[in-house]
């Protein structure tokens, strides 16, 4: 593993890239390889990011302590305030990693570290860039949000590419090096990549903001970008095909989401789903605009409790004990999406007599 730099300020690492891409698997990587070093995550709702059991050892109210000597803070409020109070913990940090949404242009967030007082006590590492190479579609790099964070991204790390062919994967690369000619592509499995080649690396050019590549989709005039929303996504891309083809993004800029038709759905149930009814529903409903979707899922036919996720053509569900109250809470995240027959549908998989809600 590397170790602690010595240049002034805390290195940062920002990882970027599209949902369901794998940020949180290779998050999961860093924290579980790394020795020595005492890391800061930033990420949003600690509780559900999937940050392997047997690290987590206690819970405070916005920071978990992980049994590595890392820790994972819970951004609630402006990130630059999560930061700022990470840092004036007693104990010295090594390092710090932010986790973006899926909709997140990297730039905002590198500025919360270059414009303000964090720049005395932070230094920008490099922004890391994920690339799903099963689900990637041309499609993805007309929207302002995936070419920046193409553009914007030091190093892109193409994932799953135990799913796709090396053909597959010469045409993704050709295409991002369309975008980016001097692009540093690393290929991985689940994230797996040497922490050498990702962390300390210092491949940040500060002038890259300062003078922002010359692009005319990537105009952040009119962008008002609340540096603080920042999200987890999973990559549990391996469980069942599910035939739709899908463009990415999330609900994190409203701007970007006006521009580009992004929104989100969020579902809840005080009752469990029909097993057979919410099977269906996947098989046969699920409109193809649909590109994400996680939840927690309580069954009438299953005692357990059952985490779902679906990204691109994938979804998997796996099942836990419950620890709290049974629900149902799900968000499904697309482009054009029909909000009022998605409700509908959800709605007509809740067992009879079960109560419901939507947010």
């Amino acid at each position: 593993m590397t170790t602690a730099p010595t240049a002034a300020g805390v290195p940062v690492t920002i990882l970027s890239g599209f949902l369901g891409a794998g940020k949180t698997t290779l998050l999961n990587h860093i924290l579980t390889n790394q020795s020595g070093v005492k890391t800061a995550v930033l990420v949003n709702e600690f509780g559900e990011i999937g940050i392997d059991n047997d690290l987590i050892v206690s819970t405070g109210e916005e920071m978990v302590e992980l049994s590595n000597g890392c820790i994972c803070c819970s951004i609630n409020g402006e990130l630059m305030d999560s930061v700022e109070r990470i840092l004036e913990r007693p104990d010295p940090l090594d390092y710090i990693v932010v986790e973006t949404t899926g909709l997140a242009d990297p730039l905002p967030v590198a500025m919360t570290f270059l414009g303000s007082e964090l720049r005395d006590q932070t230094r920008l590492d490099s922004i890391i860039t994920l690339i799903d190479a099963e689900n990637f579609e041309p499609s993805l790099l007309d929207s302002e949000v995936g070419r920046a964070q193409v553009i914007y991204g030091d190093i892109l790390l193409l994932n799953k590419c135990d799913l796709v062919s090396e053909e597959r994967l010469a045409q993704v690369e050709a295409e991002l090096r369309a975008v980016k000619n001097d692009a540093r592509i690393l290929r991985s499995v689940k994230g797996d990549v040497p922490l050498a080649l990702l962390l300390s690396v210092g491949l940040f050019e500060s002038d890259k903001v300062a003078t922002p590549i010359e692009d005319p989709s990537l105009d952040h005039s009119d962008c008002d970008h609340d540096h603080g929303h920042c999200s987890h996504e999973d990559d549990h891309s391996h469980g069942h095909d599910h035939s739709h083809g899908h463009s990415h993004s999330h609900d994190a800029h409203p701007d970007h989401l006006a521009i580009e038709g992004f929104t989100s759905l969020s579902f809840q149930s005080d009752g469990p789903f029909s097993l057979r009814k919410f099977q269906n529903f996947l098989d046969n409903q699920m409109p193809q605009e649909v590109f994400r979707a996680k939840g927690i899922l309580w069954f009438n036919e299953s005692e357990r409790r059952h985490v779902f996720h679906l990204a691109g053509k994938r979804f998997s569900i796996d099942d836990t004990d419950w620890t709290g109250e049974r629900k149902n809470q799900l968000v499904l995240i697309g482009r054009d999406i029909d909000h009022a027959l998605l409700r509908q549908q959800l709605a007509a998989c809740v067992a009879k007599d079960a109560g419901i809600g939507f947010g």
